[in-house]
């Protein structure tokens, strides 16, 4: 009898197919919060490393100019800082060499710009402008809200979450002045920075939370609509976050509702919303299929350990890779099944 011809023969399974590489990435980091000061402890007790947090930043550019072999073919394209650069405790006459050595560590990312925005510590130490200035700011002239197209098909928008807000100005400023009256109506508290007694949503309004003016909700919804014209997925960036199922109620934006309604009025454009400000971090998906996703903070990572990410993006998906004590996401694109999302 012959023996058959495959007799011997190993038969290996077929080599699993590679995965195409991203479109392009980018780098996240939120909360840095650097001050040259000993660390401490904020109201509710939780530690804060102002020293470390420095180390975090670096170890992220490092780390994004090093790039994730799986990502090597698009490179990390740019760095987006989601606010707080500097710590509220940060000595005022050391405010501007704290700016300015955060900003160093940025300029050391060589894969494209960084993209800052405003958090309320960044406005207890230095005033808008020169905040603006310092940080580059590719924002209109009076203003610290810009978009920008890093890939064909993509857009992304940073908002002022502090355009409407009783910090960053001069008491005697009109919007100051708006800003106290609108939490004077909403807030009883002596102290206007404790949402003690306040339930639900209404925890948000506190002095060091703010919100989106309505020349800025003028200027997203004609953002977003040249977008959605020109088929452009978006993602929105805000300091301040804007779902109630992504970070607690005491760290929403003010006016988060008004920005979903614009946000809502596009369709499908938008595909996710981006927010720092609320430490712990978040993740949660609206009934539009919108990703919410809020960046856990560097200031809180004691010694050793990091928070910051790089996000991938695939024609089907935004993949947050994090590390440490950021936790990595996968954010599925054009569902509507919210519910099995926020399973994934």
């Amino acid at each position: 009898m012959l023996a058959s011809p495959t007799a011997g023969v190993v038969r290996r399974p077929a080599p699993a197919k590679q995965e195409p590489p991203p479109l392009f990435s980018f780098g996240v980091i939120a909360d840095v919060q650097y001050a040259d000061i000993p660390d401490g402890r904020s109201f509710l007790g939780v530690p804060r490393y102002y020293r470390h947090s420095l180390s975090v930043l670096r170890r992220a550019v490092k780390s994004w100019n090093n790039n994730n072999p799986a990502a090597a073919a698009a490179g990390v394209r740019f760095c987006v800082n989601f606010g707080d650069i500097v710590d509220g405790t940060c000595p005022r006459d050391r405010s501007l060499p704290a700016v300015r050595a955060v900003a160093r560590e940025f300029e050391a990312f060589r894969g494209g710009p960084a993209y800052h925005m405003l958090g309320n510590h960044c406005l207890y130490n230095l005033p808008r402008a020169d905040l603006v200035s310092e940080l580059r700011m590719p924002s209109p002239p009076g203003v610290a809200y810009y978009h920008f197209s890093p890939y064909p098909g993509y857009r992304f928008v940073v908002l002022d979450a502090y355009d409407f807000s009783a910090v960053g100005r001069p008491r005697d400023h009109p919007v100051a002045a708006a800003a106290r009256a609108f939490l004077e109506a909403r807030n009883p508290n002596a102290d206007k920075n404790s949402p003690a007694g306040l339930q639900g949503t209404d925890r948000r309004f506190v002095m060091f939370n703010g919100g989106v003016g309505g020349a800025q909700l003028r200027w997203l919804d004609g953002v977003l609509r040249g977008a959605a014209r020109r088929q452009e997925k978006a993602v929105v960036c805000s300091h301040l976050p804007v779902h109630p199922r992504a970070a607690s109620h005491t760290g929403l934006m003010w006016n988060y509702e008004e920005v979903m309604e614009v946000v809502r009025r596009h369709g499908d454009c938008v595909v996710a919303c981006l927010a720092g400000h609320d430490h712990k971090g978040g993740y949660a998906v609206d009934e539009r299929g919108v990703h919410h996703r809020t960046l856990e903070a560097a200031l809180e990572c004691p010694p050793g350990t990091d928070a910051f990410g790089r996000v991938d993006v695939y024609p089907d998906r935004l993949s947050l890779v994090g590390s440490d004590r950021m936790a990595s996401t996968e954010m599925l694109l054009n569902t509507s099944s919210s519910s099995e999302l926020a399973a994934a």
